[in-house]
């Protein structure tokens, strides 16, 4: 089981960002593709608290627990690797915002 090797994803298909830290825009990026890990990270736990566990599979107390943090990193895990395409339209809205809010100055 120790030699066992998890099978490589593909390449994400669809919208995606610009790398962190290059551009002007590297922290705006950086808010959606955190915007878009955490909106995971949500729909995930709950989805994790509507499933039932089975019979005899509980893991108790520390399994309700450990729960919220397990959503927590699938979420962040899920955005890194490309992600639902959430991460760019909210970076085009801010885009867009921020040029509403330069014109009003």
């Amino acid at each position: 089981m120790a030699d066992m090797e998890m099978p490589s994803l593909p390449p994400p298909s669809g919208p995606t960002l610009p790398r962190a830290g290059t551009g002007p825009g590297k922290d705006m990026a950086k808010t959606a593709r955190d915007f878009e890990s955490v909106f995971i990270g949500q729909m995930t736990k709950l989805m994790m608290e509507s499933a039932k566990p089975a019979e005899g599979f509980s893991g108790g107390n520390g399994e309700e627990i450990f729960r919220g943090v397990l959503a927590e990193e699938l979420g962040k895990e899920i955005a890194k690797r490309g992600g639902i395409g959430l991460a760019p339209a909210v970076l085009n809205q801010m885009i867009q915002m921020q040029g509403g809010a330069s014109r009003d100055r």
